[in-house]
């Protein structure tokens, strides 16, 4: 797959994920935004909790939860510390850390505290 399909697939799944946590009454703070840790896909906030999602998109919903590795899990945990820093509560705020997978057919998995240790 070249990189510009690539691209619009996943620019095409994170919109898909946003609408559905929108209809759950969630607000967007943010989309694909960069920490020093690298991007976090998007960020939003519900009932006084900020909610950090990495969505991953792949033929089968398995295949796109595994490919989330070690590695990028630490980026995205720096990057969650840095927008936390810049918060009125900083590490004191209520967050929650979801993986969303979206298969070939389009359908939505959510693991909410995905990366809860």
């Amino acid at each position: 797959m070249s990189g510009i399909v690539s691209y619009l697939k996943g620019a095409a799944s994170e919109d898909q994920v946003a609408m559905l946590y929108q209809k759950r009454g969630a607000t967007v703070i943010a989309q694909r935004w960069l920490g020093q840790g690298g991007e976090i896909d998007l960020i939003f906030e519900h009932a006084g909790q900020i909610i950090f999602v990495e969505v991953k998109s792949s033929v089968t919903i398995a295949r796109a939860l595994e490919s989330l590795g070690p590695r990028q899990i630490n980026r995205l945990l720096a990057s969650a510390s840095d927008f936390l820093s810049r918060q009125p509560a900083g590490a004191l705020t209520e967050t929650r850390f979801d993986v969303a997978a979206v298969d070939g057919a389009g359908r939505i998995e959510i693991v909410e505290n995905a990366l809860m240790a």
